[in-house]
C-alpha cells in the first residue's frame, strides 16, 4: 500500500510539472486562427456602430421597403417584392460585413496604432490577417441568415432547396471578394475619419444602379453598363437569380461568379502591394 501511495504521488507529481510544458506549446495555424477571430468576433459585437451598420440597418432596410413599397410584384419577372428585396438587401448584408465595416474598423486601428502593436507579437501577420477576413466573412453570412430567416417567416419568402448551393456559393465568393477590396481600399485611406466618408461615396450610388434597393431595367443603358464592371451588381444578380422561383439547376451563374472572381484578384494584388501595419497619416 505504501508503494502504491509513492506510486501515484511520483505520478501526480510528474503530471503536474508537465502540465505547464503542453500549456506552453506551440497551437497549430487552425487554432490560432481560431483563436484570433474569436477575439475579433467579440471585438465586433462589442462594438455599437459596428453593430448597427452591419446587422440592424440591413434589417431595416429590408423592413422599410417592403412596408412602403408593398409586396407586388416586382420588375420584368414579376416576382413578389419581397422576394427581390431579400436577395437584394442580402447583397447589401454581405457588403456591409465584408466590405464597409472591414474598411472603417481596419483604417482606424492602424491609424491609432493598433495593428502596429498586434504586427509586434509572436503571431504570423497572416494569421491577423485571415482571421479578420474570416470574421467579416462570418458577420456577412449571419446577417444574410438573419434576412433570410426574416423573409421566410415575415413575409412568405421561399428559397428553392435546389438553388441553394448557388446562395451560398455566390455569398462566400462575394464575401471573399469584398475582404480583398476592403483591405485594398484601406491603402488609399490616409486618415480615420475620411474613412466612412469615402465608403459610402463609393457604395451608396453603385447600391441604387446595381440593383440592390430596385430593379435597374429603367436605368439608362449607359448606366446599366458601369454597373456591369462592379462586383455589387453582380454579386445582387447572383443572388437574385437563385431566389427566382423560375431559376432551374443549382442557381449558380459562373459569368458573375468569374467578374467577382476577378475583382477578388485585383483587389488581393493590390493589398499584397501596398497594405501597411503603420499609421499612415503619422508617417505623411
Amino acid at each position: 500500500m505504501i508503494l502504491l501511495i509513492r506510486f501515484i504521488r511520483r505520478y501526480l507529481k510528474k503530471r503536474r510539472a508537465a502540465q505547464p510544458e503542453r500549456r506552453s506549446g506551440k497551437r497549430t495555424p487552425l487554432q490560432l486562427v481560431a483563436h484570433q477571430t474569436r477575439y475579433e468576433l467579440l471585438a465586433f459585437f462589442r462594438n455599437k456602430q459596428s453593430r448597427f451598420f452591419t446587422v440592424a440597418l440591413p434589417i431595416i432596410f429590408l423592413v422599410i421597403f417592403v412596408s412602403v413599397f408593398g409586396n407586388d410584384k416586382l420588375g420584368p419577372t414579376g416576382i413578389k417584392a419581397s422576394t427581390y428585396y431579400v436577395p437584394g438587401i442580402s447583397a447589401l448584408a454581405v457588403v456591409a460585413g465584408s466590405f464597409v465595416n472591414l474598411v472603417i474598423s481596419v483604417t482606424a486601428q492602424r491609424e491609432t496604432g493598433v495593428l502596429k502593436r498586434r504586427r509586434a507579437t509572436p503571431v504570423p501577420a497572416w494569421v491577423l490577417i485571415a482571421a479578420r477576413a474570416l470574421t467579416a466573412v462570418v458577420v456577412a453570412l449571419g446577417v444574410m441568415t438573419i434576412l433570410l430567416l426574416l423573409g421566410r417567416f415575415a413575409y412568405g419568402v421561399t428559397l428553392p432547396s435546389r438553388t441553394l448551393p448557388g446562395v451560398i456559393l455566390t455569398a462566400v465568393v462575394g464575401a471573399i471578394t469584398f475582404v480583398c477590396l476592403g483591405f485594398a481600399l484601406t491603402t488609399a485611406i490616409k486618415t480615420e475619419d475620411a474613412a466612412q466618408p469615402m465608403v459610402q461615396a463609393i457604395m451608396l450610388p453603385l447600391y441604387f444602379i446595381s440593383g440592390i434597393f430596385i430593379p435597374n431595367v429603367n436605368l439608362p443603358r449607359w448606366l446599366r453598363d458601369v454597373a456591369m464592371v462592379f462586383p455589387v451588381q453582380h454579386l445582387s444578380d447572383g443572388l437574385h437569380h437563385a431566389f427566382d422561383p423560375a431559376t432551374h439547376g443549382s442557381g449558380i451563374v459562373w459569368i458573375d461568379l468569374g467578374v467577382l472572381a476577378l475583382w477578388m484578384a485585383a483587389g488581393l494584388a493590390i493589398a499584397l502591394w501596398r497594405f501597411t501595419w503603420t499609421p499612415v497619416a503619422a508617417a505623411a
